[in-house]
């Protein structure tokens, strides 16, 4: 009977969650062909135009610039004193992998097992996640949704924010290689000496070397199959091996998530083993600090801003000033939410890296062209150009003020309803009827 019980509250909440989600739109996305006219154009990679013009056809954008020829079969929307953004890309995520964190049925983002290069973040993403109407309805088009646990927790996927199925969703289901080292820090929990410390480490580092040198043998043997397959016998599929080889070639980059000084060093020094292989390090909290020597490395960073500094010690403002430190330093940043339910917020982390030193501009690239070419997906979105995927937003205002009004989302040239579950709660309470 209990555990009856505890199916039915199970099915009860799954049912409220999806019941919630489709209750979410209320209407069908427009799509075809649009012009939007008269508005502030913030191309990104291109300056900005004035009084300008973005023609949209279908999944993407026709022409940026100024008068333009605009014939009867586009719908115009006047934009005047409105600014045009590309959509934000939140570069670091668990959005549609997690709904519920304490109903285990509705988190699917960590598998068994230390190494899982062959499990696709984009096989359990859920469309209908009540967060993601929340999240695109805030300027925010594009996520890197990732998994976790492990060494290697597995692939994670360039989602867009607009579709009705995993597939009409993803920009580039290989998006990143997620990975995480083993960390020679302790605390006060931690009996063990400092050898034994250090031993352990070394295990763990040569337990992933061996790993890759797997890999990378694997790779050797399938390339010269490949070569030349005629007289050989084609070695055994192993799909862990397989799995790795866009990521020796360096096609798709292994992020690594680090923070602290003394990790990142760490980090930088076991990549220069790995030549064949991209990388960029997330979470870099303290990567003010080592800033020089993430620049002289070539690695980029996806970092946050709303977290407490590491040491007690160090001045509050180091987490919103961690960003501009990098990027004077030379590193290319990416700013990200390093959240589920508030990856809408990452617009407003871009908003206090530019507060304390990184500059409207320089945050707004970081939000946008930087993690598109981190992750291989540059020649579709990042910026305002022809030809690129019509994934763009219009405001009021400087999108990285929390004021700042998103009036419009266009995702894969769809005009998207600008309806969420947060915004139905709004207009339900704000003229409430006196109740008795």
């Amino acid at each position: 009977m209990k555990k009856l019980k505890n199916y039915i509250v199970v099915f009860a909440l799954l049912f409220g969650m999806f019941a919630t989600a489709e209750a979410q739109i209320t209407e069908k996305p427009g799509f075809g062909k649009f012009a939007i006219t008269n508005a502030t154009i913030h191309t990104v990679t291109n300056g900005t135009i004035e009084g300008g013009v973005i023609l949209i056809n279908g999944n993407d954008i026709e022409f940026v610039g100024q008068n333009a020829r605009i014939t009867s079969d586009y719908t115009t929307i006047d934009a005047t004193g409105k600014h045009v953004y590309p959509g934000f890309i939140d570069g670091w995520t668990g959005l549609g992998l997690t709904e519920i964190s304490a109903v285990p049925v509705t988190v699917d983002n960590a598998e068994i097992g230390q190494f899982n290069p062959h499990m696709y973040a984009f096989t359990a993403f859920n469309p209908h996640s009540a967060a993601v109407p929340v999240t695109r309805v805030s300027g925010v088009t594009t996520v890197l949704s990732r998994p976790s646990s492990g060494n290697i927790s597995g692939k994670a996927a360039v989602m867009d924010l607009w579709g009705y199925s995993p597939d009409s969703m993803a920009v580039r289901k290989s998006g990143a290689l997620i990975m995480n080292l083993p960390s020679k820090g302790g605390g006060w929990w931690d009996n063990r000496s400092d050898a034994q410390i250090e031993r352990a480490y070394k295990e763990d580092i040569k337990e992933i070397n061996d790993f890759l040198d797997k890999a990378r043998f694997y790779d050797e043997m399938m390339n010269a199959y490949e070569a030349n397959p005629s007289g050989k016998t084609k070695p055994d599929h192993d799909p862990r091996m397989a799995a790795m080889r866009e990521v020796l070639s360096g096609e798709v980059p292994v992020v690594i998530s680090v923070n602290d000084e003394d990790a990142i060093l760490d980090a930088i020094e076991w990549t220069k083993e790995h030549e064949d292989m991209r990388f960029i390090f997330s979470g870099v909290r303290e990567g003010w600090r080592v800033a020089e020597e993430i620049a002289e490395a070539g690695i980029p960073v996806l970092t946050t801003t709303l977290y407490t500094p590491s040491r007690d010690y160090d001045n509050y403002q180091r987490p919103y000033q961690n960003p501009g430190i990098m990027m004077e330093a030379g590193v290319k940043v990416a700013i990200v939410s390093n959240d589920t339910e508030n990856s809408r917020n990452t617009p407003f982390e871009a908003g206090y890296a530019a507060a304390y030193g990184m500059g409207t501009d320089e945050a707004i690239k970081a939000i946008t062209i930087n993690p598109a070419e981190m992750f291989g997906v540059d020649d579709k979105l990042g910026s305002l150009e022809e030809g690129k995927q019509a994934n763009l937003f219009f405001s009021d205002g400087d999108p990285l003020e929390p004021m700042t009004k998103i009036e419009q989302v266009f995702i894969k040239g769809y005009k998207i309803p600008m309806v969420s579950r947060h915004v139905q709660l709004f207009d339900e309470f704000l003229d409430r009827d006196a109740v008795e």
